[in-house]
Order: C-alpha cells, then sequence, then structure tokens
C-alpha cells in the first residue's frame, strides 16, 4: 500500500498539534493550583518517593492530574531531594511550588518550652507530652538519660531551658541532646567572662550554684544578690543552709511543707547538713542565673529571708538576720 505524500504530512501536522496541544495541557495542570479551599497538612515519611507522595493526595482529593504532577517531578531531576516532614498545603498552591518545598524541607516546626527551674524530669514530662514528638526514651530511667547524657551522674541541670523548634516525628532524645549542646555553649561562653576570685573549682560548680539561685528568687534584681550571699558563704566556711536545696533531697517523699525534721534529714542535698555545694544542680538555671553565679554582688550580706511578696531582705549580721525573721516570718504568720 502505498500513502501518499500528502497524507503523511497531514498525519505530521497532526502528531506536531497534539503534541503542541498536551505540552499546553501539561504546563495548565502544574501551574494550576491544587483543588482545595482550605490549608491542609500532609506528611511525607522518610523513605518516600515523590510518585508516592502524589498518589497519597490523589487518593485523597487533594490533587487532580496526578500523572502530570508525577511527570513533572520525573522531568525536573530532583524528586530524589525531597524531605521528609511535616508541610502545608495551601490554598493556591501549584505543582512547581509544591515539590519546590518538598525539596527545601520547608517543613511546619513545633514549639516545646523547657521552663527555668524545672527538674530534667519535668522537661522530658513536657517533651513526651506533645503530640508531634516520637518518644523513645522511658519516663524516671535515670540510667538511660545518664547514657544521653554521657554523664557519670544522673544529668540534672544539664539541659538548657529554652524554647525548641521542631518537626513532626522528632524524638525526645533529640531535643533533650539540642538542650544539653545549648547548656555547654552558654556554660562555657559565660565561664571564660567570670569574675576572679570565686570559690569554684569548675564550671559544673557554677552550674550547681546556678540551679541554686534560680530556685531562691524569681526577681532579676535579687540574682547577683542571692548569688554574693552564697558564695562568702562558701568563702567564709559557713554552710549554704538553702531550703530548695533540701527539698530536692527529699525527692518525693516531701509533701509541700517543709518542717524541722526535713531539715535534720540527712541527705547529699541537704545543705543544713552539708558543707559547701550539694553533688549536682537542682534544677535548669537558665542563663542569668549562670551569669549572676560567676558575677556575685560585692556587699557584705550573708543572710537573707521571704518578706512574702516575692522579694528578699538581706542582712549583713545574724542579729540583724534575725530580727527580719521575726518581722517578716513569725510576723506574717501571726
Amino acid at each position: 500500500m502505498i500513502i501518499s505524500k500528502q497524507r503523511v504530512i497531514l498525519w505530521l501536522y497532526i502528531l506536531i498539534v497534539c503534541a503542541v496541544l498536551r505540552g499546553v495541557f501539561f504546563l495548565l495542570n502544574i501551574n494550576a493550583a491544587f483543588p482545595i479551599e482550605e490549608s491542609r497538612l500532609i506528611n511525607v515519611s522518610s523513605g518516600s518517593t515523590f510518585t508516592n507522595v502524589v498518589n497519597n493526595l490523589a487518593e485523597q482529593g487533594l490533587v487532580s492530574n496526578s500523572f502530570d504532577i508525577r511527570l513533572y517531578g520525573r522531568l525536573s531531576g530532583k524528586v530524589s531531594q525531597i524531605q521528609a516532614g511535616e508541610y502545608e498545603l495551601s490554598p493556591g498552591m501549584n505543582s512547581r511550588e509544591f515539590l519546590q518545598m518538598l525539596i527545601s524541607g520547608d517543613v511546619i516546626f513545633h514549639q516545646v518550652v523547657l521552663l527555668e527551674g524545672w527538674t530534667l524530669s519535668q522537661s522530658l514530662e513536657e517533651i513526651q507530652a506533645h503530640p508531634m514528638v516520637q518518644s523513645t526514651l522511658e519516663s524516671g530511667d535515670k540510667d538511660e538519660l545518664q547514657a544521653l547524657f554521657q554523664s557519670p551522674y544522673y544529668p540534672e541541670g544539664l539541659a538548657f531551658p529554652d524554647t525548641y523548634n521542631f518537626s513532626r516525628g522528632t524524638t525526645d532524645s533529640e531535643i533533650l541532646i539540642r538542650a544539653k549542646n545549648m547548656m555547654e555553649e552558654t556554660l562555657v561562653e559565660l565561664w571564660e567572662a567570670r569574675d576572679a576570685g570565686l570559690p569554684y573549682e569548675n564550671s559544673f560548680e557554677a552550674l550547681i550554684m546556678a540551679s541554686i539561685i534560680e530556685k531562691e528568687t524569681g526577681l532579676a534584681s535579687e540574682r547577683q544578690q542571692i548569688s554574693g550571699v552564697f558564695i562568702r558563704r562558701l568563702q567564709q566556711g559557713m554552710r549554704l543552709q538553702t531550703d530548695p536545696t533540701v527539698i530536692y533531697g527529699l525527692g518525693e517523699a516531701f509533701d509541700g511543707n517543709l518542717t524541722r525534721d526535713d531539715l535534720r534529714a540527712m541527705t547529699p542535698y541537704n545543705t543544713y547538713r552539708i558543707d559547701g555545694l550539694p553533688p549536682t544542680p537542682i534544677a535548669l538555671p537558665g542563663r542569668e542565673s549562670i551569669f549572676a553565679s560567676l558575677h556575685p554582688d560585692q556587699s557584705d550580706t550573708l543572710y537573707f529571708v521571704a518578706k512574702g511578696d516575692g522579694s528578699h531582705y538581706f542582712s549583713s549580721t545574724l542579729e540583724e538576720h534575725e530580727q527580719a525573721v521575726e518581722q517578716y516570718q513569725l510576723g506574717n504568720r501571726q
């Protein structure tokens, strides 16, 4: 059968027109907005391919023309670069923007806040309570935490209190390691600029002091005063006699009411019974408390008592301190 030249030309013309039209439709499809009216969250799990992701969206009715989207991904040569995480599929987004979002790793970040004065146990509880955190640590397993922090003792106070952003699926251990690294960086920075003549053998002892300061006052204006009292006590061989260390040493036995028997209890943290600093921090100290532990005030005060309004009265002599106790504590009770 002989095909005429005119017929060949006609078919070529038809093929070219079809190819052009298909190309036009392809461009229209990949530039068209996804058929959604409100933002939707999607999760790209580790190991997912671009084809997997697009097919999952198509099954949920979140994209149309999934073939063209997959084809565009293959033609771009970038589909191997997509990153796992949680993403926001927003109205008006098209295929090009969608692929670029997956490549850039523009994931949604969540937050967890670790507060100054919390214990490590409280911090881990807060982290694990977040629905987007993957829990891998056994709550209350001190050996596991010790191994995670690579610490020879229970790593109380070694996490820095701060706001931590993280993507969905981040583990509790990953957040704690970030908090550990932040504490190490902060402590190194502040330790290098410390005052001369401090009674610390190393920065860890300064961290212990900072944790006590953190628990003793919530007033920024008092931190260096509190620090000065405790440092002068150490220098003069006086016991610290600070209630927060006693409470920490009692652990779960503390019922919220600190008694005389509690103050007599022999624990490694009872600074009414032991000389010097307790063996570890008692809480997570913030940057300001660490700074105060390294830059105490230069007065001669050795005592302080709570005034009942969140502040303290500072005294230089025992006689003055006893008068303050009578005025601010015994007087308030009466």
